[in-house]
């Protein structure tokens, strides 16, 4: 009896002992684990700021909204153009010519009203382009195609087969969203997912990495199941050449 009594005695004493070394765990020590992982634990190992991985230029001041007049200037002209040939059907020829017909009847009026009701008639100011707006666009155009030729060429030669299967599938899904919907709609969703997502992912980084990491772990122990219960009792069959006499 005095053992038995003796074992519970040392049993309650570790539990005791256990319980009041995980209350006496130092907030400071959590928060800074919990500082440690988030920095680590990164979507897709990522080191540096959203900013940077986007370009740190103009373009990713525009998808992050620092000059929210400029971003949502910018995304409420895509809508309208989106709106224009997708709802309400216009061609771009059409549209194109319904402006030049609209700018060549003000400058009509202007240079007509102005002599009418003026001695002398004003001039009207000659709209220009300059050569370098096109240069520029050209070379940003040629540097993204070559970018994106490079790349493809990396996945189908580096010999990385995790990355090949993933980049196959992603067109495979691009394939597949293109035929639910026409071209101008999947630019337009894709205009708005980088004009949104970016943002969105800035703001709550740490729930949205947190989120997915443990999606992911999540998966990997599903898998796990799977493999320990169905995939490793599968009988592996044998490929060894018979002999023939």
């Amino acid at each position: 009896m005095s053992d038995k009594n003796t074992a519970e005695k040392l049993l309650n004493s570790l539990v005791d002992t256990f319980v009041e070394k995980q209350n006496s765990v130092p907030f400071i020590e959590e928060e800074r684990s919990d500082s440690v992982s988030s920095q680590i634990n990164r979507l897709f190992g990522r080191q540096k700021p959203v900013h940077h991985i986007l370009g740190g230029g103009k373009s990713a001041d525009v998808l992050l909204w620092r000059n929210k007049k400029i971003s949502a200037s910018v995304l409420t002209g895509a809508t309208v153009a989106w709106v224009l040939f997708e709802w309400l059907n216009y061609h771009f020829l059409t549209l194109f010519c319904f402006i030049l017909v609209l700018g060549l009847l003000a400058q009509f009026l202007w240079s007509n009203a102005s002599g009418f009701f003026n001695s002398s008639p004003s001039k009207v100011p000659r709209v220009v382009l300059p050569e370098e707006l096109f240069v520029n666009i050209a070379t940003v155009i040629g540097d993204k195609v070559n970018m994106g030729l490079r790349f493809l060429q990396d996945v189908a030669c580096g010999g990385n087969l995790k990355r090949f299967l993933i980049v196959v599938v992603g067109l495979w899904a691009g394939a597949v969203i293109g035929s639910w919907c026409n071209f101008l709609t999947v630019i337009y969703i894709g205009f708005v997912a980088a004009h949104t997502l970016p943002v969105l992912y800035e703001k709550y980084e740490d729930e949205v990495d947190n989120f997915v990491y443990k999606f992911f772990g999540q998966l990997q122990n599903q898998y796990r199941n799977l493999d320990a219960s169905v995939l490793s009792r599968i009988p592996k069959g044998n490929f060894k050449g018979k002999k023939h006499d």
